[in-house]
C-alpha cells in the first residue's frame, strides 16, 4: 500500500513540474492615470513600483509582442525581469537622449538608425553603459539585470538570447515604444 501511494504521489509531482512554468505572477491593471505599478509582496504591506509616465496601450504592447523587424531600422528590445531585481525603478537612455524609467519585469521597443547606439542605466547616483550595433531589419535583445539585497545591489548589461529573452519580454509590461530614427 505504501509503495502505490509513494509511486502516486511521485507521478502526480511528476505531471505537475512542467505546469509550473505556467504560474507566473500575472501583470497588474494599468492605473486610471495611465501609469503602471510593479507591485513587490502581500497586500496590505506591499510595495508598489510606478512608471512616472503613462504606459502605451494594449494594442501597441501586442503588436510590440510579436518581435518583428522594422525594414528600415535596427528594433531593440529592452528587457528588465531577472528574480533578483524587484526594487528600485531605474533610468535608461539611449545614445545619451531619451530617457525612459525602468520598473521590474519591463520591457521597451526602441527603433533606431542601423549603426552603433550607446544605452545608459542610472540608478542610485551610478551608471553604467552599454554599446549595441545592428543593420536594418535587424532585431536585437538586450537585458536589464538587477540584483539586490539588503546590503545593496546593482545593474549590468547583458545580451539577450532570442528565444530567453522573448519569453521574459512576453510576460513583461510594456512600458515604452520609442521610434529614434529621426
Amino acid at each position: 500500500m505504501k509503495n502505490r501511494r509513494t509511486f502516486a504521489l511521485g507521478l502526480l509531482g511528476a505531471a505537475l513540474v512542467p505546469l509550473s512554468g505556467c504560474m507566473s505572477k500575472p501583470l497588474q491593471a494599468v492605473n486610471p492615470d495611465g501609469t503602471y505599478c510593479y507591485s513587490i509582496g502581500k497586500r496590505p504591506r506591499n510595495k508598489l513600483t510606478c512608471t512616472p509616465e503613462p504606459v502605451p496601450p494594449p494594442s501597441v504592447e501586442a503588436d510590440v509582442k510579436r518581435f518583428e523587424a522594422s525594414a528600415n531600422a535596427l528594433t531593440l528590445y529592452v528587457v528588465r525581469k531577472r528574480w533578483g531585481d524587484a526594487r528600485d525603478p531605474a533610468v535608461v537612455s539611449f545614445n545619451g537622449r531619451t530617457r525612459v524609467t525602468t520598473i521590474p519585469e519591463s520591457l521597451i521597443r526602441v527603433r533606431l538608425k542601423p549603426g552603433e547606439h550607446r544605452l545608459s542605466v542610472e540608478w542610485g547616483g551610478r551608471s553604467t553603459q552599454h554599446g549595441v550595433s545592428g543593420a536594418a531589419g535587424e532585431v536585437r535583445f538586450v537585458e536589464l539585470v538587477g540584483w539586490f539585497w539588503s546590503w545593496g545591489g546593482e545593474f549590468r548589461w547583458e545580451e539577450g538570447s532570442p528565444e530567453g529573452s522573448r519569453t521574459r519580454a512576453t510576460s513583461s509590461k510594456l512600458i515604452a515604444d520609442l521610434d529614434m530614427r529621426a
